[in-house]
């Protein structure tokens, strides 16, 4: 179901006074490992436990990108830049969320946020990169944030959805209680159901079986409840 080079992890935390399974994807390329997000603060334990799983080593992660600026997706990105030289790589739009140069959107303003890190390289959409998966492309997907992202793996008909899509409670869209602008998002899905796509990951629920067909399906549906 996931291709080889194509590494989902399962991270555990306790979160909101309930447990909390999240899951980041390691890819493998020519220049090291490509983390796509990486959880919450205290995450790099457990990546390091997983990662030496499937024989790759934390000091082999070159690159992390995040597909937002979300506490579960970046929280733990400062802990492990201090482990391992890496570049963080994130959208335009999400890049000051980030570095600190604004608040976290679902962050209390009274609250905490995770330490800040700069981001190296901001992405506007439409970049791809090479893989050892084949190519992985970024495609833009905003509403759950202003620059979310997801990565699409066309050799693979492969998709990595971040939180565009949903598979912790049966295949569903984003979550409207942690989305601001739902009707981009339900766009974003539709964008997604133009991919030719076999599998999806989810950072919620972990991979479904679940392609274009069922994407489509579900963009309809959203449509539908928005009218």
């Amino acid at each position: 179901m996931t291709p080889a080079g194509i590494h989902p992890l399962a991270l555990e935390f306790s979160f909101g006074g309930r447990d909390l399974t999240i899951h980041p994807t390691a890819v493998e390329t020519d220049h090291g490992v490509l983390l796509v997000d990486v959880g919450l603060p205290g995450a790099t334990d457990q990546i390091r436990a997983q990662l030496d799983e499937v024989g790759v080593a934390l000091d082999d992660v070159s690159m992390v990108l995040l597909t937002h600026h979300d506490g579960d997706h970046a929280g733990g990105l400062a802990e492990l830049e201090a482990e391992t030289d890496l570049i963080v790589v994130a959208h335009e739009d999400e890049a000051a969320f980030i570095d600190g140069r604004e608040w976290p959107l679902k962050t209390p303003e009274d609250g905490d946020r995770y330490p800040p890190v700069p981001v190296d390289l901001e992405l506007v959409g439409g970049e791809t990169f090479r893989t050892a998966a084949g190519p992985m492309q970024v495609v833009a997907t905003p509403g759950h944030t202003p620059g979310h992202s997801s990565l699409y793996f066309p050799d693979q008909r492969f998709l990595l959805a971040g939180d565009a899509l949903n598979n912790d409670d049966g295949f569903t869209g984003p979550k409207p209680q942690y989305t601001p602008d739902m009707e981009t998002a339900i766009e974003s899905v539709g964008r997604l159901a133009e991919l030719a796509v076999d599998t999806t990951h989810c950072h919620h629920g972990g991979t479904a079986d679940a392609g274009t067909a069922a994407i489509a399906e579900l963009y309809e549906s959203l449509s539908e409840s928005r009218q």
